[in-house]
């Protein structure tokens, strides 16, 4: 399979109830793709108009500033202590390393890629590329022997449900006993709301409680787009086994898959600074204290959801029905059709929309169920 035998982009069918959407009176309030509405930080920002004079070619493997601050940050804040540059890579957003992993990994026809069962998209589009078979599957003693690489999203991308220390132990155990590499895609783990994910950090597939003191096999990804606001950077970045990301920087190299060197510069900034992200953890808690509500007296029921950046519903119907609902509200959802076969009766709102429009959608679902 080569990337022309690739699907239609899913989000393609959402555009008949984003037209009805739009026909409101009062203007849709876009809830369905998670891009960020808000301003980039000034100190990200500074720091990019600083390094703009970037006349050379950047490096693949990131400049010793940076590998440097991933490695502090997830000192700081994953509680993943000891990371050398040789277990750090920078990425061109996580969406092309979600994609390209599998190839990066000599994943091929016969081999099997398992990803969550509530999943974006992207894992399996990466299977498919090279061939290999998609599972869906969240239980480690339902992956097949013929596993090659395991994809965890903790929060998840829908569904905001988030993998306990236990839960991450047995997933990397039963990968290292299929010869598997497993990653874990974290980029929604600054974002915990219930309990216990609002006073305790939500953990790393990294975390030494976790993988013990070998990091052989596992990765981590991590994004800025969300935490940072940095979607238009294109600013991520993964860790973990040496050996692993030794290679991926050798492929990465051949593909010319370099970060820009102003970017590079921001993420540094970025990284060392914990005040934006909570400023940013606020904006996001407000709107989901404002929509949850809302969307619960309009005859949702909210599943997981408990960290993230989405709301996980369903009322019972298809999710299509659910959507057109919510278009003649003038409110656009993404489809749980989207996110695998298992859910065909949820939708996905995300909590990225400006305050105003947020509390806006959650007027017009209160005032609809009057």
């Amino acid at each position: 399979m080569g990337v022309a035998d690739l699907a239609d982009y899913p989000w393609d069918a959402v555009a008949p109830y984003a037209a009805r959407a739009r026909a409101h009176p009062d203007g849709m309030v876009d809830l369905s793709i998670g891009s960020p509405v808000d301003a980039t930080p000034d100190i990200v920002r500074d720091a990019l108009a600083v390094a703009t004079d970037a006349h050379a070619y950047p490096q693949t493997v990131g400049t010793p500033a940076l590998r440097a601050a991933i490695a502090d940050w997830y000192a700081r804040r994953r509680g993943v202590p000891g990371l050398t540059a040789a277990q750090v890579l920078p990425t061109v957003g996580s969406k092309e390393l979600v994609a390209l992993l599998p190839l990066l990994l000599g994943v091929t026809v016969g081999d099997v890629v398992v990803h969550p069962r509530a999943a974006y998209p992207t894992y399996e589009v990466g299977a498919r590329l090279v061939g290999a078979t998609p599972v869906a599957s969240d239980d480690p003693r339902e992956w097949p022997a013929q596993t090659r690489l395991v994809w965890l999203n903790s929060p998840g991308n829908p569904d905001g449900r988030v993998r306990d220390i236990p839960s991450l132990r047995a997933a990397v155990a039963r990968a290292r006993a299929l010869g598997a590499v497993i990653a874990g895609d974290e980029c929604y783990a600054e974002l915990g709301w219930d309990d216990p994910w609002d006073v305790e950090p939500i953990p790393s597939i990294l975390d030494p409680r976790v993988v013990g003191d070998s990091l052989a096999g596992v990765l981590s990804v991590y994004s800025l787009s969300k935490q940072s606001n940095l979607a238009g950077y294109r600013a991520a970045f993964l860790a973990g086994d040496a050996a692993l990301v030794a290679g991926l920087l050798t492929a990465r190299k051949h593909l010319g898959l370099m970060l820009p060197a102003p970017v590079q510069q921001a993420m540094v900034a970025a990284l060392g600074d914990d005040a934006h992200v909570a400023v940013q953890k606020a904006r996001y808690r407000r709107r989901r204290e404002i929509l949850r509500p809302a969307v619960e007296a309009a005859g949702f029921r909210i599943d997981g959801s408990e960290a993230g950046l989405y709301l996980w519903a369903t009322e019972g119907k298809d999710a299509w029905e659910s959507l057109g609902r919510l278009a003649d509200l003038g409110i656009l959802a993404g489809p749980g059709h989207f996110y695998g076969a298992h859910f065909p009766q949820h939708i996905r709102l995300s909590l990225t929309a400006a305050e105003d429009r947020v509390a806006e959608a959650a007027r017009r679902l209160r005032s609809a169920n009057r």
